[in-house]
């Protein structure tokens, strides 16, 4: 029973892996072919959607096996059930990339307005916090993990900054709407990215250190927990 969940164990970490590198690879790309102005490279990454939907399946499969054939305990437990989360947030990612390449086979051309926008800075940022939590994933890295979930907080305000300049564009020039709104578009799925890649660095904590660290990421990181002074507070009638 032992060796048949290390073979299982094995299988799932290499399928989890190359989804890793299956999805980085598709916002490297559609990322990309905005830079460039490349629509057949958009193209690619639309029609590469598929292999991530088929190692999405082939995930979810694979750790049903292991639930059904062996009793994982521990840290093993929590490699499964993580993957499983993981898998969902990289099958997100997935179609991230999708939705940006959709977006630059519309527009076709970077509009001039571009570099009036935070986007640049967005995609920089969005790619190291996706390799970052990959890594960290793979490395088993709490330290890289949180690195991620800081630089969420970055991203969110990127993408505000973002829908301020784009509104004042379309509200000056209304001949650039359509570009306009697909930067807008562009802007808010990075920003899920960003949220998705988050997840994923949750999930490390969680594997490594046994840590739920969702909504509540202050106490682990920062060393702060303000649960006693909300959950316990009364409602009095002045």
């Amino acid at each position: 029973m032992e060796r048949l969940l290390d073979e299982h164990l094995e299988k799932l970490k290499t399928r989890v892996i190359k989804m890793c590198s299956l999805v980085d690879e598709q916002v490297q790309f559609a990322i990309k072919s905005f830079e460039e102005e490349n629509v057949e490279l958009a193209q690619s990454v639309i029609d590469r959607d598929r292999k991530v939907n088929k190692y999405d399946v082939k995930i979810d499969k694979i750790c049903q096996k292991i639930f059904a054939l062996a009793q994982p305990v521990a840290m093993d437990l929590r490699y499964i059930m993580s993957s499983l989360t993981i898998n969902s947030n990289l099958e997100r990612i997935g179609d991230i990339a999708v939705n940006i390449a959709e977006n630059v086979v519309l527009i076709q051309k970077k509009p001039e307005f571009f570099h009036d926008t935070k986007l640049e800075e967005m995609f920089n940022l969005t790619k190291r916090m996706l390799k970052n939590s990959i890594d960290a994933f793979i490395g088993g890295n709490p330290e890289l993990a949180k690195e991620v979930i800081l630089t969420d907080d970055v991203v969110d305000r990127l993408n505000a900054e973002n829908h301020q300049i784009l509104k004042s564009i379309m509200k000056q020039s209304p001949e650039n709407i359509e570009a306009a709104v697909a930067l807008l578009v562009i802007s808010r799925e990075l920003e899920r990215l960003a949220d998705h890649a988050t997840n994923i660095a949750e999930d490390v904590f969680f594997i490594v250190e046994a840590q739920m660290i969702k909504h509540k990421y202050e106490k682990y990181i920062f060393g702060e927990d303000d649960s006693d002074n909300e959950d316990d507070k009364t409602e009095t009638t002045p």
